[in-house]
């Protein structure tokens, strides 16, 4: 059985697009100077895999020009890289770095480690219940997932 709180699991994918907390400064210097468009584009480069700049305008609300800054600055501090695509030489495939990975990684560990915090003061039929809830929420998260891949 997979843990409700496991990387995989239904709560840290169910509980994604939640916005992370304001932590101290001395716990995540480097999240505090991150605007939501720039945790936006880190969190769709990890779910998704390397994209084209094309595509992931297609994910973010934003037009192509700004993106294009964003990403340039990005991979200026190191969270992004380019590559060209093999599928096709005049394009570029944007991938996280390690630094970026590692931004990722923290935000959703914090927001389970928060859950699980939560989760701690909720009796045995809360859990059950909510463990149902996950499993549902779950299905939905593969159902918007197909969706999100149909033209």
């Amino acid at each position: 059985m997979i843990s409700i709180f496991s990387r995989s699991g239904p709560i840290s994918s169910a509980f994604r697009p939640v916005r992370h907390p304001a932590c101290p400064a001395s716990r995540r210097p480097t999240l505090l100077s991150r605007n939501t468009s720039t945790l936006s584009v880190l969190h769709t480069l990890s779910r998704k895999g390397p994209m084209r700049l094309t595509d992931l305008t297609a994910t973010e609300q934003l037009k192509q020009p700004a993106l294009t800054s964003l990403v340039a600055k990005l991979e200026r501090e190191g969270l992004v890289s380019r590559r060209p695509d093999p599928r096709d030489g005049r394009a570029v495939l944007l991938s996280l770095t390690p630094e970026g990975r590692r931004i990722v990684d923290s935000r959703r560990a914090d927001r389970v480690a928060r859950l699980r915090r939560l989760v701690d003061h909720l009796d045995g039929d809360d859990r059950a219940a909510l463990a149902d809830v996950m499993r549902v929420l779950g299905r939905l998260t593969e159902i918007a997932e197909r969706l999100e891949d149909r033209p």
